[in-house]
């Protein structure tokens, strides 16, 4: 399979279902990311939505930027970075996974978002990405935990335009007595980088975190009324502003959940 492929007839997460039965290798391409995959399996994925490797590694201190570079541009040609940075001690093979598959289930997901409009796939064969092979990831784990993600997203608020419009804090919208009792600390620093400008995205690539998390976070802060949440949903059409939820919150630590579910996913295959 290459060359164009039209997503009227050819999603992106068809294809790349389609890919993975093959067992192919290349990249395949979309409007918003990109996914990597080694005789069928996904490697890698990245999307200008979600933070990479590089941003958060550097962004939490684990590596200079210069280190970063530095591999980059001496292992990069050899498609080995995540290799040499162990090879050199500048990570442990725990933490380079970790941060590896936080970062492709982050991209993954902006890849596998229900179409938004027509768009042109792309599949380029035998292409491998400079990152090397780290631990591989099953098509099919993907798209469950895409699926997982839109309905934690959907109980927690749905209004899936706040996704993309600015953040914009609500004056006194801290006085809010919802569920909880305020802001968690991954909120407040959502908010502290909210200028009323940056988008979710801008402000998961400014902090160097999980642009998913960052969502989630914002739809969280939306149901508490904490931010404004912008009348025009994300698909077009009106609709009345959903009630705010009570009881607890759905899924309160979704990291945890989630490393439990890649872990026993790739265990399973063993």
């Amino acid at each position: 399979m290459t060359g164009h492929i039209q997503s009227q007839s050819q999603a992106f997460g068809a294809a790349l279902a389609r890919l993975a039965a093959e067992r192919a290798t290349g990249a395949l391409h979309g409007h918003c990311a990109a996914v990597y995959l080694s005789e069928g399996v996904v490697v890698h994925a990245e999307s200008p939505w979600a933070p990479d490797m590089g941003a958060r590694l550097t962004a939490c201190g684990r590596l200079s930027v210069a280190d970063w570079s530095k591999a980059v541009a001496v292992a990069g040609p050899d498609r080995r970075v995540g290799s040499h940075l162990v090879e050199d001690g500048r990570l442990t093979r725990g933490e380079l996974e970790l941060c590896h598959l936080g970062a492709l289930f982050d991209a993954a997901y902006f890849a596998l978002l229900p179409d938004p409009g027509p768009d042109r796939l792309r599949f380029l064969p035998d292409v491998t990405h400079w990152l090397g092979p780290v631990r591989p990831v099953p098509a099919e784990v993907l798209r469950r935990e895409a699926c997982r993600r839109r309905a934690l997203l959907d109980r927690v608020w749905p209004w899936p335009a706040v996704d993309v419009s600015p953040v914009v804090p609500r004056p006194g919208g801290s006085a809010y007595s919802g569920p909880g009792t305020g802001p968690t600390p991954s909120q407040r620093t959502v908010l502290e980088s909210a200028d009323g400008t940056r988008t979710p995205g801008e402000i998961a690539w400014r902090l160097g975190r999980s642009a998913f998390n960052t969502v989630l976070d914002v739809r969280r802060l939306a149901a508490a009324g904490l931010i404004d949440t912008p009348r025009q949903p994300a698909g077009g059409g009106h609709r009345p502003l959903p009630a705010r939820p009570g009881g607890e919150d759905p899924d309160p630590d979704p990291d945890v959940s989630l490393l439990i579910r890649i872990r026993a996913a790739l265990e399973a295959r063993l």
